[in-house]
């Protein structure tokens, strides 16, 4: 089984307008959440909260680099963007199941607890439903 690795040779693919666009998008959405709470309340709010704020520009990007990596190859790569970042999207449904098991741990914890409990809990229960899922994946496989 092969373990987790790091690769930081993407970054310096990056263009410095691609991270403009993360950052907007992030941004956006974080300021809707905000203006949504304000007129709704924190629980409507809570709910955009949970929304992969970079996502969908992370998803592009990543189709992007992988698609202009294999025309740097005299290859069209159109179906290998597309495939990269349908691995993205899957790593984000994987997170939003971790993010789903945070989310009840705290508001299981709330009323009762201290909040550097119900912190650690909760991010105890994160790490850990997000390492099965990625052990789940990885076994399936092969």
């Amino acid at each position: 089984m092969a373990g987790i690795t790091i690769n930081t040779s993407t970054l310096r693919q990056a263009r410095w307008y691609e991270l403009g666009v993360r950052f907007l998008l992030g941004g956006l959405i974080t300021v809707i959440t905000g203006l949504v709470a304000q007129r709704y309340g924190p629980g409507v709010a809570g709910l955009f909260l949970a929304f992969p704020a970079i996502f969908p520009a992370a998803a592009t990007l990543v189709a992007k680099h992988e698609q202009r990596r294999k025309q740097q190859h005299g290859m069209a790569g159109v179906s290998r963007g597309k495939s990269a970042a349908a691995v993205e999207a899957c790593g984000a449904a994987m997170g939003s199941v971790g993010l789903l098991v945070f989310a009840a741990v705290v508001w299981r914890l709330l009323p009762e607890h201290s909040p550097a409990l119900i912190l650690a809990a909760a991010t105890a229960a994160w790490a850990f439903t997000a390492i099965l899922i990625w052990l789940f994946r990885h076994r399936r496989r092969g």
